[in-house]
């Protein structure tokens, strides 16, 4: 896998948040925190987003930015599991 693009995700404030990435390559986008993936969401949008099943709530911090990363909250996260929006799988 080859990534194009690997960035720091910003603070509301627009300043770059140390050890949390987005990473990006010809399939989609991915959420890294620290040395951990903790999301992916692919480019076709009739695939689902992937979250890695031990480390996607690893802190507040991670779910935070997790949360900014899926432009959605902790409590949307269930309704798209069970939607079929989200999968749980092994990212790492």
């Amino acid at each position: 896998m080859t990534f194009k693009n690997v960035e720091n995700i910003t603070s509301s404030r627009g300043k770059k948040i140390a050890n949390q990435f987005i990473i990006t390559n010809e399939e989609g986008q991915f959420f890294q925190s620290y040395d951990s993936i903790i999301a992916f969401k692919p480019n076709d949008p009739m695939q689902p987003i992937k979250l890695d099943c031990i480390k996607w709530d690893y802190s507040r911090t991670t779910s935070k930015y997790r949360n900014q990363f899926l432009k959605c909250e902790s409590k949307d996260i269930k309704k798209m599991t069970k939607d079929g929006d989200i999968i749980f799988t092994n990212l790492n």
